[in-house]
């Protein structure tokens, strides 16, 4: 009797038939599975929640009668561009960044130009011009330019030397930091009169990222002190040259009876003087210290679990509720437990970050990752420290909470390639996307990831 033999291909009913996948389904199958950071997006939408939450329940100051939502609709106009801004910037490889990284430093410096001379004057200050009805604050571009830029030059630093090249790795090193400490002292130039707080910023996302990226403790220190000597005689020769040209002021104003320009460092070293006094808390309230000590009854006010979601009676009184002064306002709602869970987030990303970091093969994403999350955590950390009164007052939203353009759309722009990273940077494999990416470094620039050495 003959046999026959029924193949999986030629079997009857449909069953059969689709038991043997078709090459085209075990290609897609072995294809590399780009997958979003959940941990990153959960952060994200957290902090749009609250910050919808709070900036309408902190905006009464700007509420009309005939438009009680305009305020509101605003931010969450600018908070939807932010999204649609990160929906691209994920999708988008990071090498891309690398490539255009002087393109973007190069604009950001020129909006800095640009508003020193033509900038709008806001709280005594030229911080921002305007685009299209959007307040633009090139400080916040400057910052995001500095972590991009830093992590592409200390991508090429070396952490270990060879040998055989030694003379000429130490001296590309050397090369390296001055061009940091030069980029720094540029940017933080070109903010100082905008804020000092932002120059701080600037030289920590500096300092942070040479830590991260291997560099010698030798030149992390010389660096250091170059910061240290030029941040302390630049206040000393402001001070000076502030207490010389009060006594001409003075008389100015006697004799042709016309009002001169406020002197910031004045008011600067007022600040720092006034946070040093312990009994602060007891002054009498007036037009120059009304932010900060409304914002410390907020706090008190809030105790331990708040007095409800819009139940602020503060929000009011603080004229910059939504903006610099949020946090207040957030610590009245929900109390110090609320505080504490926003601070958390923070330091989760910041912690999240790392951990993309250690995940990469190469240095350039590690230290982008690290650059942007710092960007973002200081940020916030020194927004915290302000309003609660453990640093001088000063100017500083809290990143993507606070009412604000273009801190929101920059602070999207960092999450976007924080997220590009961990989608392009992370995967296992290798696979020839990558190869062909990093074909196009030099081989200074292939160097290993120092979170990893």
């Amino acid at each position: 009797m003959e046999q026959f033999t029924i193949t999986p291909a030629i079997a009857e009913g449909p069953q059969a038939v689709a038991a043997e996948p078709s090459l085209r389904d075990q290609a897609e199958a072995m294809k590399p599975r780009l997958r979003r950071d959940r941990f990153i997006w959960g952060i994200y939408l957290t902090l749009i929640v609250v910050s919808v939450i709070e900036v309408f329940c902190a905006s009464s100051r700007q509420v009309t009668a005939g438009n009680i939502l305009g305020p509101l609709l605003k931010h969450i106009a600018l908070l939807g561009g932010g999204l649609v801004v990160m929906l691209i910037l994920q999708r988008t490889h990071y090498m891309r960044f690398h490539r255009w990284a002087w393109v973007i430093v190069t604009f950001s410096v020129l909006a800095a130009i640009y508003t020193i001379f033509f900038g709008q004057n806001l709280n005594e200050a030229v911080r921002s011009f305007s685009f299209f009805g959007i307040s633009v604050q090139p400080s916040e571009l400057l910052k995001f330019s500095a972590a991009l830029i830093i992590a592409k030059l200390l991508s090429e630093y070396h952490t270990t030397i060879d040998p055989k090249n030694a003379e000429d790795q130490m001296r590309d090193n050397k090369r390296i930091i001055i061009k940091v400490t030069c980029i720094v002292l540029f940017f933080s130039a070109l903010m100082i009169n905008q804020g000092l707080t932002n120059a701080i910023l600037l030289v920590l996302i500096a300092l942070s990222c040479m830590l991260i990226g291997g560099v010698a403790w030798k030149q992390f220190g010389i660096v250091l002190a170059i910061f240290a000597v030029l941040g302390l005689g630049y206040g000393t020769y402001k001070v000076v040259k502030s207490k010389l040209e009060e006594k001409e002021k003075t008389e100015q104003v006697a004799t042709t009876g016309k009002p001169v320009a406020k002197d910031r460092t004045k008011m600067r070293v007022g600040r720092i003087l006034n946070f040093m006094r312990t009994d602060k808390y007891l002054d009498k309230i007036d037009n120059d210290n009304c932010q900060e000590q409304y914002s410390y009854i907020a706090q008190a006010n809030g105790g331990m679990f708040g007095v409800g979601i819009g139940n602020s009676r503060e929000t009011a009184r603080i004229p910059l509720a939504f903006s610099d002064y949020i946090y207040a306002i957030i610590i009245e709602d929900t109390g110090f437990i609320g505080g504490m869970v926003v601070l958390a987030l923070y330091l989760f990303l910041l912690a999240r970050a790392g951990r993309i970091a250690m995940k990469c093969k190469k240095s350039f994403p590690a230290l982008l990752v690290i650059g942007m999350a710092v960007f973002i955590t200081f940020q916030a950390l020194m927004h915290m420290a302000i309003v609660t009164g453990a640093a001088p007052v000063s100017g500083q939203p809290l990143p993507l909470i606070s009412k604000g353009g273009s801190s929101v759309i920059v602070t999207s722009v960092a999450l976007g390639v924080m997220l590009s990273v961990s989608r392009f940077a992370t995967r296992k494999g290798m696979r020839q996307e990558m190869r062909d990416s990093l074909t196009t470094l030099s081989d200074n620039e292939m160097s290993d990831n120092p979170t990893q050495l």
